[in-house]
């Protein structure tokens, strides 16, 4: 609500942001994937004889990306229209959960359930050792982002946990990093984590 207060958008109630949103999603796939200009006459959305340059060099269009977790609407839009869905701060059970939430959905597109790339973002932090962590976050911050399923620890920890996620179902992890002064937690990554992936 801030944000769209700051820059001067309305913020529409939540229904009728879903509307605008899987709608998008139906204009945005048909410009991307049509060979030939695209008429839509949408309740949010019209284009007449639009055509998108350039085009991406994937025959199929560039692949949609659907982020969030709620089984309600947001899992239901990705098994219709996404490439890859992108859970959001989910424990791994969590995200199996959701998971066979998602293989229903598929089944009921008549989508296969491999046909659903599964990423997960989270928090990311790393440190030498545990003493390392603690002079970047409190315990109890540590303690309540583990909690939540954040990929945090030393090199070694961070790719057992890596490890784990990629045996539960997860094709992708996204870490966020937050603290964007610390360049030697990414050359640890860079020098210690990748190499074993």
């Amino acid at each position: 609500e801030r944000e769209h207060a700051a820059f001067g958008f309305r913020l529409p109630p939540l229904d009728e942001r879903f509307a605008l949103f899987e709608e998008g999603v139906q204009v945005v796939k048909a410009l991307t994937r049509a060979t030939e200009p695209v008429t839509w006459s949408g309740t949010h959305f019209r284009l007449d004889a639009a055509l998108l340059q350039p085009r991406s060099p994937r025959s199929d269009g560039p692949p949609v990306v659907i982020g969030g977790n709620g089984p309600k609407r947001t899992l239901p839009l990705a098994a219709r229209y996404g490439d890859e869905w992108n859970a959001v701060f989910l424990t791994l059970d969590q995200f199996r959960e959701r998971c066979t939430r998602l293989d229903e959905l598929l089944a009921a597109e008549g989508r296969a359930s491999g046909s659903l790339k599964r990423t997960l973002m989270t928090r990311g932090m790393i440190g030498h050792d545990e003493a390392d962590l603690l002079k970047r976050s409190s315990a109890e911050q540590l303690a309540q982002l583990r909690e939540r399923g954040a990929v945090i620890g030393s090199p070694n920890q961070i790719v057992d946990h890596l490890g784990r996620l990629r045996e539960g179902g997860v094709q992708g992890v996204m870490l966020q990093w937050t603290d964007l002064d610390d360049l030697s937690g990414l050359e640890l990554i860079a020098s210690r984590v990748l190499p074993q992936l």
